[in-house]
């Protein structure tokens, strides 16, 4: 089997992936913008050849690379990046190539266009925010006269909370449309409650191999925005009626041989037309790995090896590695320059160590979004986890 995993080497976690297919007898050819001499060993150790390319956003030395191993290989079986940012690249160079394992570029508008998501989340019975796609003021108004305030403006194609606009009132809608923003933009009705992620790996067929449930900050808007301590945590196991929407969505979208992280709120209050406190309302599909380092969290909360589980996936359709019947919790907790702490590194260690499973600075790049210095530790229940969260993010200036 012939697999290209592009940009194999960012995030750093990904590294993982190419060594369990390497493992299980996979051929992994890899295709990124970073000098082979700045690899890590064990990644060099994993691939049978990486094709260095100065821009991976630059399509023709993409084409260039995997026409180059398609030639010295023969039949590209998998192109896989499981990055949100190539998924649209990754697409297209499996309709270019005739790979058939993965999405085409036929279908990919509908999991990167939040509108499309949408319809489809309305066709199959799915509770959803209503949502407007954004074109004058004078129907946004129309909109927010249905809705009421607050609603959510965001980029039609876009991830995370980037360009993310929470709007309170009319003064806010018409400073929205005052900023004369050409990107497509769609607006939808506020929901209050956690953000629960559905992530789990499915085989051929769309049936899950594994399963796992992570609860984020209601806002990660306001995370980003407020320069707020950044919280999540995986849980032990998933309750059943995130199971259920989950698996129903993974079937709506026709998702076959992927690792998906589908976005949930868990309501706060009953909201009419959608669900009772406690519910689970759809809010966005992602056809990838939850970012960060969630995956290493999901395998310290439920005793497995994600990477694992996907390599069994991609080579055999199945799992060929026995699972363990163990779980707990797993929290993350980060820290920011801009804030004075109660409780010193030391202190954290002395309390934690023992649970603490990473401890460290985070690459420059995610400390806008992760926090500078992060701590994960597991736990043994939700009130620990808690309690573990509060003691990190005590502060002295608060």
């Amino acid at each position: 089997m012939n697999f290209i995993f592009i940009s194999p080497n960012f995030p750093r976690t990904y590294q993982n992936f190419c060594d369990r297919l390497h493992k299980n007898g996979a051929n992994v050819l890899g295709i990124g913008d970073a000098p082979y001499n700045t690899l890590s060993k064990e990644l060099k150790s994993s691939l049978t050849e990486y094709y260095f390319v100065d821009k991976l956003s630059d399509y023709a030395q993409v084409f260039k690379a995997v026409a180059f191993f398609s030639y010295k290989y023969g039949k590209i079986d998998w192109i896989e990046s499981n990055n949100e940012f190539w998924l649209v690249q990754d697409a297209r160079l499996r309709t270019d190539f005739n790979v058939t394992s993965g999405i085409q570029a036929d279908r990919v508008d509908f999991i990167k266009e939040k509108s499309l998501m949408k319809r489809i989340y309305l066709d199959n019975g799915i509770p959803t925010a209503r949502q407007h796609k954004v074109t004058d003021f004078d129907s946004a108004k129309r909109f927010t006269d249905e809705v009421s305030f607050p609603i959510i403006a965001k980029p039609d194609i876009g991830v995370g909370a980037t360009d993310t606009y929470k709007i309170v009132d009319l003064d806010g809608l018409k400073s929205f449309f005052d900023r004369r923003i050409e990107t497509p933009y769609v607006m939808e009705e506020f929901i209050s409650g956690d953000i629960c992620s559905y992530d789990a790996i499915v085989d051929s067929n769309g049936d899950p191999l594994f399963e796992s449930m992570t609860t984020w900050p209601p806002s990660i808007m306001d995370i980003v925005e407020k320069q707020l301590d950044l919280w999540y945590f995986t849980a032990d196991t998933v309750p059943e009626g995130l199971r259920t929407l989950g698996r129903k969505t993974v079937k709506a979208f026709g998702v076959k041989s992927r690792f998906v992280h589908l976005e949930f709120f868990r309501l706060n209050d009953p909201k009419p037309g959608l669900g009772d406190k406690g519910d689970f309302v759809a809010l966005e599909v992602n056809m990838r790995p939850a970012g960060g380092y969630t995956t290493d969290m999901m395998n310290f909360a439920h005793s497995t090896d994600v990477y694992q589980i996907f390599a069994d996936m991609v080579t055999e359709d199945k799992l060929i590695h026995p699972q363990k019947d163990e779980h707990s919790w797993c929290a993350y907790a980060s820290r920011r320059d801009c804030h004075r702490y109660v409780h010193t590194h030391e202190e954290i260690m002395d309390a934690y160590g023992q649970k603490i499973v990473m401890q460290e600075e985070m690459p420059r790049m995610n400390w806008p979004q992760m926090g500078r210095y992060m701590y994960t530790a597991k736990t043994s229940s939700l009130a620990e986890t808690w309690e573990f969260i509060n003691f990190v993010h005590e502060r002295a200036d608060d």
